[in-house]
């Protein structure tokens, strides 16, 4: 995810199924570190805390839902939804971390480029953890996650049905991208980026406030555009090792045309959305004008990745599109809502 980028943008059948490597995979790898600085070091670069794309959902739902967002069930609501997150997408990366390492991808795909994949970020491949390690601390993610939802469901003000629902669905489905039902390997990799990201969004207003409206619904399909558009870059590097476990990412089943294509239609689809909304009345009509950095930044992001053939720095332009793309949203709603 990026999702291990989730990268290869989360499996294993179980503990014990595959193997990992039979050779140190890089020069850089090391022994494992028991310092316990060292080691919770390793265990933040599993979870890969870094990576905070999915976790911008909390600040673009407090500012769709207004001065509601002050009352003290909402800030708990918030709270816990945003740990749950954390926990939720600490499993799932760190089950596709180990799944990766099992059957050689990770490798594959790090081991000719680790300088600038940064090698540290794959802690079982680096050595800083073990598979048992990185075992536990799914697990201990993934009940933590699930604790920390039910909590939302029970702090939550509203409990529409359809937002209960997204999120008991995305509770089970989120660690499931390379572990259990292995999803990112059956062909829907591309579809779990970017429903990753509405369900981090729409569920939540929907505790907040009782309701779904067609701007949040907007708001949370361009969010999780976002994570999807920095995928496919990851996965255009990622081809290679991909195709050797049978994942089958539209970069591996599609032609570089096909691939630049794709891309170009999905970049296009962001930039239709914001226009479109803004056309039916849903959105103010400067809606686009506030999200014209967002159009400027998938145009260079493009240009880079896909014309220049650079998608490493394509899928870091990405990165920072996303992060432009949440600034944008968060300057619409605080203007609709001074506005209104």
């Amino acid at each position: 995810m990026e999702p291990s980028a989730p990268t290869s943008a989360v499996a294993v059948a179980g503990p014990g199924v595959g193997h990992a490597p039979a050779d140190p995979p890089h020069p850089l790898a090391f022994q494992p570190l028991r310092h316990p600085r060292t080691r919770l070091a390793a265990y933040l670069r599993l979870a890969k805390l870094g990576m905070v794309d999915y976790y911008l959902s909390l600040p673009v739902v407090a500012s769709l839902t207004g001065a509601r967002i002050l009352h003290t069930s909402s800030c708990a609501t918030l709270a816990a939804f945003l740990l749950g997150e954390l926990c939720l997408v600490g499993a799932a990366v760190a089950y596709d971390d180990i799944t990766g390492y099992r059957d050689g991808s990770d490798a594959a795909n790090y081991g000719t480029d680790a300088a600038v994949r940064r090698l540290a970020r794959k802690p079982l491949l680096a050595g800083a953890l073990t598979e048992a390690d990185a075992l536990r601390f799914a697990r201990a993610a993934l009940a933590a996650g699930v604790l920390c939802w039910t909590a939302v469901l029970a702090l939550a003000p509203h409990r529409p049905l359809w937002a209960v629902l997204a999120v008991a669905a995305a509770g089970l489905l989120v660690p499931q991208y390379s572990w259990g039902l292995r999803l990112g390997y059956h062909g829907l990799q591309e579809v779990f980026l970017a429903a990753v990201g509405w369900a981090f969004v729409l569920p939540l207003y929907g505790l907040l406030t009782g309701r779904a409206t067609a701007f949040a619904a907007v708001e949370a399909f361009l969010f999780g555009l976002g994570p999807l558009l920095f995928g496919v870059y990851s996965n255009m590097n990622d081809i290679a090792g991909d195709r050797a476990v049978g994942r089958p990412t539209a970069a591996c089943l599609l032609s570089r045309r096909g691939n630049t294509v794709f891309i170009a239609a999905l970049s296009a689809l962001e930039t239709a959305v914001i226009a479109t909304a803004a056309v039916l009345g849903i959105a103010p009509w400067w809606f686009p004008l506030v999200l014209l950095p967002v159009t400027a930044a998938r145009t260079a992001q493009f240009t880079v990745g896909m014309v220049r053939g650079d998608v490493l720095r394509g899928r870091l332009l990405g990165i920072r599109a996303h992060r432009v793309l949440v600034a944008a949203l968060l300057a619409a709603n605080l203007l609709r809502a001074a506005t209104s």
